[in-house]
């Protein structure tokens, strides 16, 4: 059995590699962000979704003020060890910072319109106040 060693994961030039977090229950895709070095080690060992916040420039806990963390069950490298994908329970039942579920809650119609189809669970206004 060959160990895991994050010295071969392949991060670009900004130091980020992509990580998806899927509900492990359902199958839904929840999220995507960026991971740095420190966020990838935080998950691994805590199990619990660390992540890098490109607009804040900062590492982010996930659910740090919702309160809707992303407690990691499994997680996957890719191939090239460039992408990750973790099958997460999502407690709280929100992902999004909008209060959706997901954060892929539109979807694009072959006629170009878009429509929703996600569940709200919370308003973000109650959670992170007025921005």
């Amino acid at each position: 059995m060959e160990k895991f060693d994050i010295d071969k994961v392949k991060f670009d030039e900004k130091g980020l590699i992509a990580a998806i977090a899927q509900d492990e229950k359902s199958g839904n895709i929840l999220m995507i962000a960026w991971m740095n070095r420190e966020a990838l080690e935080k998950t691994l060992a805590l199990r619990k979704a660390h992540y890098w916040s490109r607009s804040r420039n900062k590492l982010w806990f996930k659910g740090e003020e919702s309160g809707n963390v992303q407690e990691v069950k499994n997680i996957y490298i890719d191939c090239d060890m460039d992408a990750v994908v973790m099958k997460v329970n999502q407690i709280g039942g929100a992902a999004c910072h909008t209060g959706f579920d997901t954060c892929f809650f539109r979807e694009i119609k072959e006629d170009g319109t878009i429509t929703g189809c996600g569940e709200k669970v919370f308003n973000p206004e109650d959670v992170y106040g007025k921005k």
